[in-house]
């Protein structure tokens, strides 16, 4: 099963937290917002030297937003607009069922959605 992979899953990932999802032998499939997020979560959490090191060490395939994935992500975002879905995390779900892709995340909103698994801890 190959997943794509939000900021809290890489994050899980980076800490080595072992998952019963099985990602650590996977290569990371996501996009550069979340990477983005990953970047800001260690530079708010460690330092920069420790932000630029994680982003130079990850090995990952990106699949960047299309105008196709981005109006489909604000579409859906809007129609669950109760819930408070970041408009990243709508970005890579979309981006997810689109490339035929599991959207693994630690945000259980999406619980209901189709295609998604939660970071598990073991």
């Amino acid at each position: 099963m190959a997943y794509f992979l939000d900021s809290s899953a890489i994050i899980e990932f980076i800490d080595g937290k072992e998952t019963r999802n099985n990602i650590s032998n996977q290569k990371i499939i996501t996009n550069s917002l979340h990477l983005g997020e990953v970047y800001y979560y260690f530079l708010r959490e460690h330092n920069k030297l420790t932000a630029d090191f994680w982003l130079k060490k990850l090995d990952v395939d990106l699949i960047e937003p299309t105008k196709e994935i981005t109006s489909e992500a604000s579409l859906f975002k809007y129609e669950n607009k109760k819930v408070p879905f970041s408009y990243v995390d709508c970005i890579g779900y979309v981006s997810a069922l689109k490339t035929g892709l599991i959207f693994l995340t630690k945000d259980k909103d999406f619980l209901k959605f189709d295609s998604v698994e939660f970071v598990d801890e073991i």
